[in-house]
C-alpha cells in the first residue's frame, strides 16, 4: 500500500512549524517571541488551504491504511484548523498581558491540532489512540501554562483523570482486537459483519465509549470540566471547549457509524441515556454558577448532550447535523470566550457575574457581542445555535426518537434562563464595582466581529455549510 504523504500534508506543515517555533523560543528573547504568533497562524491557515484544495477528491487511504482522506475528515480538519487559528489570535493579547513564553505556547497549540486532525482522519484504532495522546499531552501542559495555583491544580486534575480514561480506551481497543483480529477500521467492520457480535466486542465498545466520554465531557465523565475550564487560561479554555470537543465527537462519530454500525441498537440505547443525563446535568448545574468560566463549562457539557442527540439518530441527516452544530458551536463559543478574556484582564480578576453588572454602559461593544453569543447558545431564532439544534432534533425525529427530542427541548428551555441572566446583569443592573478600562486590540476586535458574523450567517443562511456537511461522507 502506498504511503501517500499528501494525505497528511496539513499535519506535516503544523508539525514542522511547531518544531521550528520550539527552536526559535530557545534563542529569542521574550520581546521577540511575541512575533511567533504569526508563523503559527500562517501554518494553520496554510493547512486550511491545503484541506480546501483536497476537498472533493476521490477518497483514499494513506500511511499503510492508517488514515483516511475523505470529505468527512477534510470537513473536520478545516473546522479544527480554523478554530485553532482563532484561538491563536486571541491568545496573543492574553500572553502579552501575562508576559508568558510565546514559542512553547504556540508550538503546543500546533501539536494539539496535529493530534486532533489525526483523530478526525484515523483509519485504525492505534492511530486514533496516538492522536488522542498527542492532543492530550499538549493540552495537559497548556491547561497549567500560567504559573499559579489554580492553573497547576487544573492541569493535574486533567492529567490524572485523562490518564485514567486512557486506560479504559486501551482496554477497549484490546478487546476489539481480540474479538475481530484487527485494529483497522474497515477490517473490524468486515469482521463484525461476517462473524456477528460477541460479548468481548460489546465490552470493548463500552470501554472505548468511556474513553471518548472523557474527552467529549459527557456525563458522568465530565467531572474534570468545570475545574479545568476555570483554572486554565481563557484561550485554552476556548480551545478545550471547541476544538478538543469537536475532535472527540468526529472521532466517535466515525467509530460508531463507520466501524460499529452493526452494534447500532446497543450503542444507540447507551447514548440515548447519556445524552439525557448530560443535557440535564449541564443545564441544571449551570443555573447555580456565578463564575462566567464555570457557567460556560457546564454549558459546554449541555451542548455535548445536544450533539449526542444527532449522534444517537444514526442516520445521514444526523451526521450532517452534528458537523453543522460543531461549526455553529465554534463561532458562538470562541466569540464568548474572546469577550470574557478581554473583560477578565490581567490575572483574570473580573470573572464574577457581578463584575458584568452595568457592562452595557461601560463597554457597549463587548456587552452587545457577548449578548449575541449567549442568545445563540440559548437557541434563539436567526442565530447559528437555533439552526444547529433544529437540524439535530429533526434528525432524531427522523429516527423516531421522539422522547429524546422532547427532553432535549426541555433542557434547552432551562438553558435559556442562565444565558439571559448574564444579559440582564449587563443591561439591567447597576455596576457594583468600577472595572478598569478594557483595551480592544484590533486582532481581538476583528475576531469577535468575525464570530458575530458567523453566528448570524449560519443562523440566516445555513444552506451552504449544511450542504458541505451532508457531502462529508465516510471513505
Amino acid at each position: 500500500m502506498e504511503i501517500n504523504t499528501l494525505v497528511l500534508l496539513p499535519e506535516i506543515v503544523l508539525s514542522v512549524t511547531g518544531i521550528l517555533l520550539m527552536v526559535a523560543a530557545s534563542v529569542l528573547g521574550v520581546g521577540d517571541q511575541r512575533k511567533l504568533a504569526w508563523p503559527a497562524l500562517a501554518a494553520l491557515l496554510a493547512g486550511a488551504l491545503v484541506v480546501l484544495l483536497q476537498w472533493g477528491q476521490s477518497p483514499r487511504l494513506g500511511f499503510f491504511g492508517l488514515v483516511f482522506q475523505d470529505n468527512f475528515a477534510l470537513f473536520a480538519k478545516l473546522l479544527l484548523l480554523l478554530a485553532t487559528a482563532s484561538v491563536v489570535v486571541i491568545s496573543k493579547h492574553y500572553l502579552e498581558q501575562h508576559g508568558s513564553n510565546f514559542g512553547e505556547y504556540f508550538a503546543l497549540l500546533l501539536f494539539a491540532t496535529v493530534g486532533m486532525c489525526l483523530m478526525a482522519a484515523s483509519a485504525d484504532l492505534i492511530m486514533t489512540f496516538l492522536g488522542i495522546e498527542v492532543l492530550s499531552i499538549s493540552t495537559y501542559v497548556l491547561a497549567g501554562f500560567r504559573a499559579a495555583d489554580k492553573p497547576a491544580e487544573a492541569a493535574w486534575k486533567y492529567f490524572i483523570l485523562g490518564a485514567f480514561s486512557t486506560g479504559f480506551l486501551l482496554y477497549g481497543i484490546a478487546f476489539v482486537y481480540g474479538s475481530t483480529g484487527s485494529t483497522q477500521y474497515l477490517r473490524v467492520a468486515e469482521a463484525i459483519s461476517s462473524h456477528g457480535v460477541s460479548a468481548l466486542l460489546l465490552l470493548g465498545m463500552a470501554l472505548m465509549l468511556v474513553g471518548f466520554g472523557f474527552k467529549a465531557a459527557l456525563a458522568p465523565f465530565h467531572i474534570w470540566t468545570p475545574d479545568v475550564y476555570e483554572g486554565a487560561p481563557v484561550p485554552i479554555t476556548a480551545h478545550l471547549a471547541v476544538a478538543s470537543k469537536a475532535a472527540a465527537f468526529v472521532a466517535l462519530l466515525r467509530l460508531l457509524q463507520q466501524v460499529l454500525p452493526d452494534l447500532g441498537v446497543q450503542w444507540q440505547a447507551v447514548l440515548w441515556i447519556v445524552a439525557v443525563v448530560t443535557m440535564a446535568l449541564g443545564n441544571i448545574a449551570a443555573l447555580s454558577q456565578f463564575n462566567i468560566k464555570r457557567m460556560l463549562a457546564y454549558s459546554s457539557i449541555a451542548h455535548a448532550g445536544y450533539l449526542l442527540v444527532g449522534l444517537t439518530a444514526h442516520n445521514g441527516p444526523g451526521r450532517g447535523a452534528v458537523l453543522f452544530y460543531l461549526a455553529s458551536y465554534a463561532f458562538m463559543t470562541i466569540g464568548a470566550f474572546a469577550v470574557v478574556q478581554l473583560l477578565g484582564q490581567q490575572e483574570e480578576r473580573y470573572l464574577s457575574l457581578n463584575d458584568y453588572s452595568g457592562l452595557a454602559r461601560r463597554h457597549p461593544f463587548l456587552a452587545g457581542t457577548l449578548s449575541v453569543f449567549l442568545v445563540s447558545m440559548a437557541g434563539i431564532p436567526t442565530t447559528a445555535g437555533f439552526m444547529g439544534k433544529l437540524y439535530l432534533f429533526a434528525a432524531a425525529i427522523k429516527s423516531e426518537f421522539y422522547w429524546l427530542v422532547v427532553l432535549a427541548l426541555l433542557a434547552s428551555g432551562v438553558g435559556v434562563y442562565y444565558y439571559l441572566r448574564v444579559i440582564v446583569y449587563m443591561y439591567m443592573r447597576e455596576a457594583q464595582a468600577e472595572m478598569p478600562s478594557v483595551g480592544l486590540p484590533l486582532p481581538a476586535r476583528l475576531t469577535i466581529l468575525l464570530m458575530v458574523a458567523g453566528t448570524f450567517w449560519l443562523g440566516l443562511f445555513p444552506a451552504r455549510v449544511l450542504h458541505l456537511a451532508s457531502e462529508a461522507q465516510f471513505f
